[in-house]
């Protein structure tokens, strides 16, 4: 029996894009259903359009690109947000998996993995894009001092990130605030 390798990646159940420099190359109808969009304005685009905020895409490339030195792949749960269509600009929670082809020059070539989590883990309150950043590290289970190393800020400064979140999300304890946050 032939495979038809198209087929299976077209029809996959995530939504699946090839890259080249933070480019989409190719994309499945799953990624495009889940941003709102079109296979042809979606080819060809930096992956910046899939990003609340350009600085975002800024900094998770920047962050991400060491680990996919070392590993070869890359996994967060990340805020991302729709392109088109009646949900245009909204927010969700996104896991995303890649993987580098050239581990030396991580974004040269890749394969990228999209999953909406706004089923189970809606998002509720507004939020900056420092707050998504060190919200998406709290729900890995990260301290404080870890996210600042990993975001290249004071582990103070991700406290005052951290009260803010608690705030905004009427947390009582930072296990609360970790609750709330994967509730949504």
């Amino acid at each position: 029996m032939d495979i038809d390798y198209r087929l299976a990646f077209d029809m996959a159940p995530v939504g699946l894009a090839l890259s080249r420099n933070r480019t989409i190359m190719d994309c499945n109808q799953r990624l495009c259903e889940m941003f709102g969009t079109t296979h042809d304005r979606l080819v060809g685009q930096s992956f910046q359009v899939l990003y609340p905020s350009a600085d975002e895409f800024e900094r998770t490339g920047a962050r991400i690109t060491p680990i996919l030195n070392r590993n070869g792949t890359y996994a967060d749960d990340r805020i991302m947000r729709r392109v088109d269509g009646r949900f245009k600009g909204e927010a969700f929670w996104c896991h995303v998996t890649g993987r580098a082809l050239n581990r030396e020059a991580p974004h040269e070539a890749g394969i990228w993995g999209f999953e909406d989590l706004s089923a189970r883990r809606p998002v509720k309150a507004e939020l900056t894009a420092r707050e998504r950043e060190v919200a998406a590290h709290l729900m890995q289970g990260q301290t404080s001092k870890q996210i600042g190393k990993t975001l290249d800020i004071s582990h103070r400064t991700v406290e005052i990130y951290r009260a803010r979140l608690m705030r905004k999300y009427k947390a009582s304890n930072a296990g609360d605030l970790v609750h709330k946050l994967m509730a949504g």
